[in-house]
């Protein structure tokens, strides 16, 4: 059985579904605990627009977009600041990303414990210097550095191997620089691309997966994730049994799809084809479908809203179960990279088994 350490997954991660009003200072409470992120994520439902990622080592208003290779922007009128229990949107004017009057919203919050400050050349590890939010709770880290355009290391702040890694150029020296992300269950020197359709690639100037370790990161000289002189982000999870996992299934082209364990009742799903051809990234939770089918998808790789199906994805109590067929989630043959984030523990840590959905 799937036995955890947390047995109240809000405290961690949350989704949490709004409505804008159109004002300054919109303030959100975080579902469940009201945690004060350390990792945002919005996106519309309703409107064609662009995600808005933000974290507390870079700042509330220096925004990335997922679904774009633009460099780092700081707007106030996107996420304005992190709260106790939540966020602000739109301070100083109204962005139909993350508040537009009536318009609705996702947002996905993950928390970290830790700040850390690493000095490579002094009493640090590795060999560039990084900066970082981490949680060995969760599995989380966020880390930002300089790049170096040699080989090196950096300090990633938790205590075991990340499994997945989303690596974002920050400044536009380089012009637009594609999201670069790496697992190391795709191969040693793979890529996915976040912010648009490819499927895995390797190249030999790529992080070295097979030289990940519980304390840092390997970089090549590639220029997504460490050119010399370029600034950089790094969202680094690891995974904690009952409340986080990044895996992979095989499709079997039919609506009684593949199931994939978890060890938890899922409430975040996103899934990417890997292996076999091109397609959109999608991202599923608990929040807008609250019973199966789960049928509202949003795409990551695109500023599309969500959209809906005749069937996508079920979710149980240790995992989850495709319910369509198509090339995006359960092509015949075909491999998919899955991260997963926990509603509850299979069993928790008194010996207490969730309900099925």
């Amino acid at each position: 059985m799937a036995y955890t350490t947390i047995d109240d997954a809000t405290i961690y991660f949350s989704t949490t579904l709004y409505t804008g009003n159109g004002q300054q200072n919109r303030a959100v409470t975080i579902d469940g605990t009201g945690m004060q992120p350390n990792m945002l994520w919005i996106k519309s439902r309703s409107l064609g627009e662009g995600h808005v990622l933000a974290d507390s080592v870079r700042g509330a208003t220096k925004r990335v977009i997922p679904n774009s290779s633009d460099a780092e922007a700081t707007s106030a009128t996107n996420i304005a600041s992190f709260t106790s229990t939540g966020f602000t949107v739109a301070n100083g004017g109204v962005d139909g990303a993350v508040n537009q009057n009536n318009a609705t919203y996702c947002s996905w919050a993950w928390k970290t414990d830790t700040s850390f400050t690493n000095d490579a050349s002094g009493t640090g590890i590795g060999t560039i210097d990084s900066t970082g939010s981490f949680s060995n709770d969760s599995g989380l880290s966020v880390v930002t550095y300089t790049g170096t355009g040699s080989n090196g290391t950096i300090k990633h702040g938790l205590n075991s191997v990340p499994k997945i890694v989303f690596w974002k150029r920050l400044d536009n020296a380089a012009g637009a620089v594609n999201w670069i992300v790496q697992s190391t269950i795709l191969g040693n020197q793979t890529k996915l691309v976040l912010n648009n359709t490819e499927a895995v690639s390797t190249n030999s100037s790529f992080s070295q997966t097979n030289n990940w370790t519980n304390a840092l990161l390997d970089l090549k000289n590639y220029e997504g994730q460490n050119a010399s002189n370029g600034t950089y982000v790094a969202y680094c999870f690891a995974e904690k049994q009952g409340f986080s996992r990044v895996g992979t299934y095989i499709g079997n082209g039919n609506a009684d799809g593949t199931f994939a364990y978890t060890g938890f009742r899922p409430a975040f799903v996103v899934i990417k084809k890997a292996i076999g051809g091109t397609e959109n990234w999608y991202m599923v939770d608990n929040k807008r479908n609250a019973f199966n089918i789960v049928n509202e998808f949003i795409k990551p790789n695109t500023g599309n809203a969500a959209n809906t199906t005749s069937g996508t994805f079920n979710f149980f109590s240790n995992g989850f179960k495709n319910t369509a067929s198509g090339g995006g989630q359960n092509e015949s043959g075909h491999t998919y990279l899955y991260m997963a984030f926990a509603e509850n523990p299979f069993v928790t840590s008194t010996g207490i088994p969730t309900n099925a959905r």
